[in-house]
């Protein structure tokens, strides 16, 4: 332990701690920039690149980034004098010297650390005159747009990406006044090994990065005659579209969600719940096969298209391993082009769905040519959390007290299981209720798997069925997909059936969710409300959910058979990695 002084109070801290941490146990405020703290997914950004922490030492000559600069035994810090104060505020005028002035119509007006520090610190005009840089935006890909004239090299998107999700397409370009943070070769994203999990733009202080917006191209194809428009919902979009009106995180607002679709002009609400049910169907059976017939184990959950590219890049050699389901909002489209189609006597081609999804990915998933029909995407455009919550200020709506409305049928009905595919180990808990009641011809009486829960970055569990103990491991967030790979690779595990999402929680923390800031406590309350969710369900198994077992009596026959394998599974793609 050490101890130390701030500002005239003592205090005593754990040896190794910084002065920013120290200052925040005594309740003294320190802005930051750069700086990011996400233990719980082993992340700290401690490059203290920005300067905006600094602060005075006794007996020490110049400022010192409080972010970055360990404490010392008597140590005696000032974080409140002129000195401190003036530099912070020459800092954040040098940054604003070199960065656009159009707040007014940037994407992350209102909710932009820069701009809100620049108004903390009371800066009102811009002091300093000259050059400033520009670069090409990109935005080549489908989930995300890259503006590096609104880059601080703060480096948040370089650490997320290079340590927490291992991917690394970003890194430092060039030196001095003309350095950037850009991808290998200045490859466009589209052509990079980017997974586009969007974890890169959640953790973006400005608008540097953001995701593609479509809210433009929805609204025009709800004006356009004779085109019935369909909006499904993703389970994690319920637990967190609230936070976007002030409500408290965690909050459900299911009803409340469709009637501001349908207020915003859908002519139909429906479930991605519904298709997650569709999808346990599917890779229950895929994993009871493999079980019976001697298939290729473990099976692993393929729902995530973030890190369906990841394997696709990075794992190549493991291309047989993955479920060849399509994600629950691919199959919803697909069955909506074809079944549902006949069932409203409306052309397909004039059938439009509309994903509201808490993931950046799911906007280049839908694009994947591997996912369409007949020359027509399955799903035809992904709104995100943040997105939707956008249209509803728009639409002038009053969200807080909007009356509480259903899903439309005959794609609405769900189960608790679809529910829990919001949040980590959710995925693999709904197939588990399924498969092991096919597989023991006995009722489960407990349906919850308290074993498969938690927010560890890899979790192992035995589940008994049968005489056989079902190893089953769980990871969130890419870094730890990796680790769990490469064991397997190595030699070094073997289990039956594995979970991976590439956020950290899952869904419930997508690129697309309102911004949590790395508060882990916020996911743990949408994990609770996912969990609550499927508690109040009256049916809490996918096999128990009788529109989707009237969906296969009526239309795709018997469960991973020859018309399900056509419409529901998908293939894989041998990618290079850049």
């Amino acid at each position: 332990m050490v101890n130390l002084t701030i500002n005239g109070s003592a205090l005593v801290v754990p040896d190794g701690s910084t002065i920013l941490e120290a200052a925040k146990r005594v309740g003294i405020h320190i802005p930051t920039l750069c700086h990011l703290d996400l233990h719980e997914m082993r992340m700290v950004n401690q490059v203290a690149s920005c300067r905006v922490c600094m602060v005075e030492v006794e007996n020490r000559r110049g400022l010192v980034p409080a972010c970055s600069t360990t404490v010392t035994e008597g140590m005696v810090v000032k974080t409140d004098t002129i000195r401190a104060l003036k530099a912070r505020r020459i800092v954040v005028e040098l940054l604003l010297s070199d960065h656009p002035s159009d707040c007014l119509i940037c994407e992350r007006n209102r909710n932009c650390d820069l701009q809100s520090l620049a108004a903390d610190l009371g800066i009102r005009e811009v002091k300093f005159k000259g050059a400033m840089s520009t670069y090409k935006r990109d935005d080549s890909s489908f989930s995300l747009v890259r503006n590096p004239d609104k880059c601080i090299l703060c480096r948040r998107c370089e650490t997320m990406c290079g340590e927490v999700q291992t991917v690394g397409v970003y890194s430092a370009v060039d030196r001095g006044f003309m350095t950037t943070i850009g991808t290998a070769f200045d490859l466009p994203m589209k052509d990079t090994a980017c997974t586009f999990c969007g974890q890169c733009v959640s953790v973006c202080p400005t608008g540097a990065l953001t995701e593609v917006d479509n809210t433009r191209k929805v609204l025009d194809v709800l004006n356009r005659p004779g085109k019935v428009v369909i909006a499904q919902t993703a389970p994690a979009i319920r637990v967190a579209l609230g936070e976007e009106f002030g409500m408290e995180p965690g909050t459900r607002v299911t009803g409340k969600m469709v009637s501001a679709l349908r207020r915003i002009g859908f002519d139909y609400v429906m479930d991605t719940d519904f298709a997650a049910d569709l999808t346990i169907i599917e890779e229950a059976s895929e994993f009871v096969h493999r079980l019976q017939h001697g298939g290729t184990l473990p099976i692993l959950t393929s729902c995530c298209p973030a890190w369906v590219k990841f394997f696709e890049h990075n794992f190549p050699d493991l291309l047989d391993i993955p479920s060849t389901c399509k994600s629950p909002h691919e199959m919803f489209g697909a069955v909506a082009k074809t079944y549902l189609a006949t069932k409203l006597g409306v052309d397909p081609k004039n059938l439009v769905i509309v994903s509201i999804m808490p993931c950046l990915a799911k906007k280049y998933e839908a694009a994947r040519p591997e996912l369409s029909g007949e020359g027509e995407q399955n799903v035809d455009y992904v709104l995100s959390t943040r997105e939707l919550g956008r249209m509803i200020r728009e639409s002038g709506m009053d969200f807080a007290n909007l009356p509480e409305e259903e899903f439309d049928n005959p794609m609405g009905q769900s189960s608790g299981a679809a529910a829990i595919f919001g949040t980590t180990g959710g995925v693999i808990e709904a197939a588990l209720r399924t498969a092991y009641e096919w597989l023991t011809g006995n009722r489960l009486e407990n349906v919850e798997f308290a074993q498969l829960r938690g927010m560890e970055g890899i979790r192992e569990a035995t589940v008994r069925i049968n005489d056989l103990d079902v190893k089953i491991a769980i990871a969130h967030g890419l870094g730890n997909a990796r680790k769990l790979l490469e064991k397997i690779q190595r030699g070094d595990a073997t289990y039956h059936a594995i979970e991976i999402m590439a956020c950290p929680g899952g869904c419930i923390g997508g690129g697309g969710q309102p911004y949590h800031h790395g508060d882990i406590e916020i996911l743990k309350k949408r994990a609770a409300a996912i969990y609550s969710e499927d508690r109040a369900k009256t049916i809490r198994r996918s096999h128990e959910n009788q529109d989707v077992m009237r969906l296969y009596g009526e239309f795709l026959g018997t469960p991973y058979g020859e018309k399900a394998h056509e419409l529901l599974h998908t293939s894989y793609t041998k990618r290079e990695k850049v």
